[in-house]
């Protein structure tokens, strides 16, 4: 061999075993004829040894879905020409499996005649151990930071996660307290399905949707000609949540009668269909909440003392975001994957003049109004990280905002609806033509005109409700 020839030769061997991919060729008969230094390390084999062997050396897992054939002309690369890329598993010599990336190719000369077969191996093992971690890591926080849907560091949750694991292993009648937007909903799915009755169905009732007649007959089913338009028997939701859980929100608005109603399934567990006098027993967790002072509700005389203290067997107090400031980048994580996954986009996160804004807004309107800005920003977002520019107006202009009066304060009027102009909640008189343009701007979502007027989605259905405004756009 001339000398440029032997210096090639050696060249090339000084490339090959420079590879941190394993390396190794197979003449026509599937016989090893070279394995470099990363194949001696990954498989065990000294070249030495695997040199003159057939691949059966290494034990692979698959081979075009199949036990390895340990045959070269069986495997397929010869017929194909390759084999795709595939992550499988070979045998080390001391006997334990490694994961790995196998490729095959076929080396022809430029006659088409075979001149071997050349195969690469990508050892995957630290990559195992990375995704482990990574798993395990996950699976940690969301051991210490999630319950259910519930996302949370700060000690104030850690200490709403101790209360729902408490009541999720007793069937005592919850209360669940905390202003609008904080997740009491999700705070009673969580009761539910950590609980012994996950498996059964969990009932949730909004008390302030309806008319006290309605409520009755939805709580509590009714018989057959009970009331004009009672065509058929009905079973109530108490009877739906039989073996369950049933969740009454806004618990607050009950009028006096459904809060006697109430109160009697509480202390004997059993119902009466509207316009029937037979008992139906239940077994239910009861679960209710409110946004509402119900100890100051009980001063006033507005709700009974005996109810109150029934429902406040376990008490839970969810408290507002203002509060667990350090949760805000963790929900707005989480809000940016459901976000992705949603509208199929890859943003990735919040710019940090975005991310401080976000930080020092009040948020009256607490998880739900960050949700809501968060939604806005995925509107506007044009790039793989939300700006300040994406975020609503009323967070990108830094406000004093005051905190929601239980009465709307008296203005204008003829207030129009401009959504350019910033207005806090006490310049703001909420009337029915007012409404309709909140409603048409913000496309019938309940939920955007409450946080834009610093009122709960309840209070937006009740005032739609008293000026009979349709629940959907016409």
């Amino acid at each position: 061999m001339k000398t440029h020839e032997l210096w090639n030769v050696n060249f090339l061997n000084q490339i090959l075993d420079t590879m941190a991919e394993g390396l190794f060729t197979l003449d026509e008969q599937g016989l090893i004829t070279s394995w470099n230094r990363s194949m001696e390390e990954i498989s065990g084999y000294s070249a030495h040894e695997a040199v003159g062997r057939s691949c059966s050396l290494i034990n692979c897992s698959r081979c075009f879905g199949k036990r390895c054939p340990a045959d070269v002309n069986a495997c397929g690369v010869i017929q194909h020409g390759r084999t795709e890329a595939k992550e499988c598993s070979i045998r080390h010599k001391d006997g334990h499996d490694i994961a790995v990336i196998k490729n095959a190719r076929l080396a022809l000369d430029e006659k088409g005649r075979i001149l071997g077969i050349v195969e690469t191996i990508t050892d995957l093992t630290e990559l195992k151990k990375i995704e482990k971690m990574a798993e395990e890591t996950e699976r940690k926080l969301k051991k210490v930071y999630q319950l259910g849907n519930i996302i949370g560091k700060s000690p104030v949750m850690q200490k709403v996660f101790d209360a729902i694991r408490a009541a999720a292993n007793s069937r005592a009648t919850v209360l669940i307290q905390g202003e609008s937007g904080t997740g009491k909903e999700m705070v009673a799915g969580a009761i539910h399905y950590n609980g012994s009755d996950a498996t059964g169905p969990l009932i949730t009732v909004n008390c302030s949707a309806l008319s006290e007649t309605l409520l009755e007959s939805e709580l509590f089913g009714h018989v057959k000609g009970a009331f004009t338009g009672a065509h058929k028997d009905r079973k109530g939701r108490f009877e739906e949540a039989d073996g369950g859980t049933i969740f009454l929100d806004e618990i607050g608005e009950l009028t006096p009668y459904m809060q006697i109603k109430l109160l009697r399934v509480l202390q004997e567990r059993e119902i009466e269909r509207v316009g029937d006098s037979k008992k139906i027993k239940i077994d239910i967790r009861v679960i209710a909440a409110t946004h509402q002072n119900l100890y100051e509700l009980t001063r006033q005389g507005k709700f009974r003392e005996d109810l109150f203290y029934r429902l406040k067997v376990f008490p839970i107090m969810v408290p507002p975001l203002r509060d667990r400031r350090e949760d805000i980048p963790l929900l707005i994580r989480h809000f940016i994957k459901k976000g992705n996954q949603r509208d199929h986009k890859s943003i990735e996160s919040i710019d940090r003049q975005g991310m401080e804004r976000l930080m020092e807004h009040p948020w009256q309107g607490n998880i739900r109004e960050l949700e809501n800005a968060v939604e806005h920003a995925f509107v506007l977002c044009r790039s793989n990280q939300i700006t300040l520019d994406d975020l609503p107006l009323e967070i990108r202009e830094k406000q004093s905002f005051t905190k929601p009066h239980h009465s709307i304060a008296n203005s204008s009027a003829n207030l129009a609806f401009n959504p350019e102009i910033s207005q806090t909640h006490s310049e703001i008189k909420l009337t029915k033509e007012f409404l309709l343009a909140l409603l048409e701007e913000s496309n019938w979502n309940k939920a955007e005109v409450g946080r834009r007027i610093q009122k709960s989605r309840t209070s937006v259905w009740k005032y739609m409700k008293k000026w009979k405004i349709p629940l959907t756009e016409e």
